[in-house]
C-alpha cells in the first residue's frame, strides 16, 4: 500500500497533572483550589508555548484544563422560598467549569458559600475535562508576533486547543440546555469557555478591561451622556473620590481618587466601537457607562458579553421618539413594557414572551426623577410618563406609509419609540440581569416636532446633566439594596441554574 494512504500517528499530548477533585466545607477554600489549578494550568500553556516557539519543536500536543465545581445531590432538600438563586432544583450531579477566578473571586465565594449553606454538604473541585484554549490563557493585553507562529510548519491548532464554537453558546440561559448520558446539569449560566470568548469581546469592544467593569451599568446610545459623565468623575477624582476609588477610561487610563491627571494607561488612538468609562469602587459598586452607538444589534451584541460579568442591574439611559400629543421635548418616559420589533433576538428569546417590569428597578427610577427634578406624586406626572416602550430595527420608519406603523403603536399603547430599550431589556431577562429603562423625549416626528441642529445643541445641554443624575442616583439606590432582594424571583424559568 502506497505510504500516501497510511493516516499519520496521533501526536502524543502533554499535560500538567490533573487532579480528580477533592470536597471543600468552606468558599475561602475552595475559591483558593480554584485559583491553584486555573493558575497551573495557565502557566503550562504559557511555558509550552514560549517553548515551541523558541526551539520550533512540534512533536506533541500540549494540553490544560478548566477547573470544575461539582455537587451531587441524592434528595430534595427545603430551600427559603424568598431565594432566587444558591440552590439546586433537585437530585442529581451538578457541574460547571470556572475562569479567571482572579476576576471572579468574590462573585464566586458568593455562590459556593450559598450553595454549602442551602444544602449542607460540601462541593468538589479538580480539573474538568474541557480544555483552556491557547488563546484564552494569555494575559489580558498580550501581543503574539504572528510571524513566529507561522515558523512552527504546521498550524498552531495542530499543537494546542483553539476556541471551540461548537461549544460555546448560551444554551443554559436559553433554557434549551440537553445533558448528554452521564453529563452533568450546570451549576453556572456560562461554561468557562463562554465567559473567556466574551472578555475578549468587551476588551475588544470597550477598550477597558473587564475587571474594570463596575455591578451597575448604564447603556446611552449618545456620546453627550458619556461626555457629562466623564466630567462628573473627573470633578469627582479631583474633589477626593465622592466615595469612588478611580475614574476609568478607554485604554485602560485611571485616574484614582485626589487626583486631576491619570496615573496609568494609554488612550486609544481612536475610541473603540463601544467605549466604555468606569466610576470604580473597590467592591464593584460603582458604575460602568457604556455608549452602545446606535441600533439593536450593537445593543445585543454589548449585553451578551457583559452578562457574563454577572452584574446587578443595567438600565438604558436615552432618547426617544414621544408619540403622545400631550407630551413634550424633555420629558421622561419609564418604560413598563416594550413593543419587540428589533428582531436581533427573535431566535433566543421570541416575541411571546413578555418582559416584565421589575418592581425594584422602577421604584428606584421613579424616586430618583422625584429626587433630581423636585417633583412628586401628581405633579410628576408632568414631566414623566410610565407606559409601552417600542423598538424597531429601521431607523427610518418614518419614511413608511404611516397607517400600519401608527396603527401598531397605538394598538400596543406605546408612549415613546427607540431602536435600543427593548433588546437591553430582553437580554437583562434573558440573562437574568435586572433591567430598566428611563428614556428622555427628544422629537416627536408623529407631529412634526424634529430635533434642527441648533435647537438639538440647546436641548441637550439642558437636558442631558439632569437625566444622568437621575440615572446614577437610581443605580446607587439599587447598589444600597441587599443582593438577594435584587436578585428577581421573576427571571427564574422552570429549571435555574444554582449560579446566579
Amino acid at each position: 500500500m502506497s505510504d500516501r494512504f497510511l493516516l499519520a500517528e496521533p501526536l502524543p499530548v502533554e499535560t500538567p497533572p490533573v487532579e480528580q477533585g477533592r470536597l471543600f466545607h468552606n468558599a475561602d477554600d475552595a475559591v483558593a483550589a480554584l485559583t491553584r489549578l486555573y493558575d497551573t494550568s495557565v502557566d503550562f500553556l504559557l511555558h509550552s508555548f514560549d517553548t515551541v516557539l523558541k526551539d520550533g519543536s512540534a512533536d506533541r500536543r500540549y494540553r490544560a484544563f478548566y477547573p470544575e465545581i461539582a455537587l451531587t445531590t441524592t434528595g430534595h432538600t427545603r430551600i427559603d422560598s424568598r431565594l432566587s438563586f444558591g440552590f439546586v432544583s433537585g437530585p442529581g450531579h451538578y457541574a460547571t467549569t470556572i475562569t479567571r477566578p482572579d476576576l471572579f473571586g468574590d462573585y464566586l465565594h458568593k455562590q459556593i458559600e450559598q450553595l454549602i449553606h442551602n444544602h449542607g454538604q460540601p462541593l468538589r473541585i479538580g480539573h474538568s475535562d474541557t480544555p483552556i484554549p491557547l488563546h484564552f490563557a494569555f494575559p489580558e493585553g498580550t501581543y503574539v508576533d504572528g510571524a513566529q507562529a507561522e515558523r512552527l510548519g504546521m498550524p498552531l491548532r495542530d499543537i494546542f486547543d483553539v476556541p471551540d464554537l461548537a461549544a460555546t453558546d448560551d444554551r443554559i440561559v436559553n433554557g434549551n440546555f440537553e445533558p448528554a448520558p452521564g453529563e452533568a446539569w450546570p451549576l453556572a449560566p456560562f461554561t468557562a469557555q463562554r465567559v473567556d470568548y466574551s472578555l475578549a469581546r468587551l476588551s475588544h469592544y470597550t477598550a477597558t478591561s473587564p475587571r474594570h467593569f463596575q455591578n451597575f451599568v448604564l447603556f446611552t446610545n449618545y456620546q453627550f451622556y458619556i461626555d457629562e459623565f466623564a466630567a462628573m468623575a473627573r470633578g469627582f477624582m479631583a474633589e477626593g473620590g465622592h466615595g469612588y476609588a478611580s475614574f476609568v477610561e478607554p485604554g485602560n487610563v485611571v485616574t484614582p481618587a485626589g487626583e486631576t491627571v491619570a496615573g496609568s494607561g494609554v488612550a486609544p488612538a481612536r475610541l473603540p466601537q463601544m467605549p466604555a468609562y468606569h466610576l470604580t469602587r473597590a467592591d464593584g459598586s460603582g458604575i460602568t457607562m457604556v455608549n452602545i452607538g446606535v441600533g439593536p444589534s450593537n445593543a445585543k451584541t454589548i449585553t451578551d458579553h457583559v452578562a457574563v460579568l454577572r452584574p446587578h442591574a443595567w438600565l438604558m439611559l436615552g432618547h426617544c421618539a414621544g408619540l403622545r400629543n400631550t407630551q413634550a421635548l424633555g420629558d421622561y418616559v419609564l418604560a413598563h413594557a416594550y413593543v419587540r420589533e428589533d428582531h436581533v433576538l427573535d431566535a433566543d428569546l421570541p416575541v411571546w414572551v413578555p418582559v416584565p417590569p421589575l418592581a425594584e428597578v422602577q421604584v428606584a427610577l421613579e424616586k430618583a426623577v422625584a429626587d433630581v427634578t423636585g417633583l412628586e406624586g401628581y405633579d410628576l406626572k408632568r414631566i414623566m410618563r410610565t407606559g409601552t416602550v417600542a423598538t424597531i430595527d429601521n431607523r427610518n420608519w418614518e419614511l413608511r406609509d404611516q397607517k400600519e406603523p401608527v396603527e401598531r403603536l397605538s394598538k400596543s399603547r406605546a408612549i415613546a419609540l427607540d431602536m435600543e430599550s427593548a433588546t437591553i431589556a430582553a437580554n437583562g431577562y434573558r440573562f437574568r440581569v435586572p433591567y430598566g429603562t428611563l428614556l428622555c423625549v427628544s422629537d416627536k416626528p408623529l407631529h412634526g416636532e424634529l430635533k434642527l441642529p441648533g435647537m438639538a445643541t440647546d436641548f441637550y445641554k439642558r437636558q442631558v446633566a439632569q437625566h444622568l443624575e437621575i440615572g446614577i442616583r437610581a443605580m446607587q439606590s439599587l447598589a444600597e439594596m441587599p443582593h438577594e432582594k435584587l436578585h428577581s424571583r421573576k427571571l427564574r424559568s422552570f429549571f435555574e441554574t444554582a449560579f446566579q
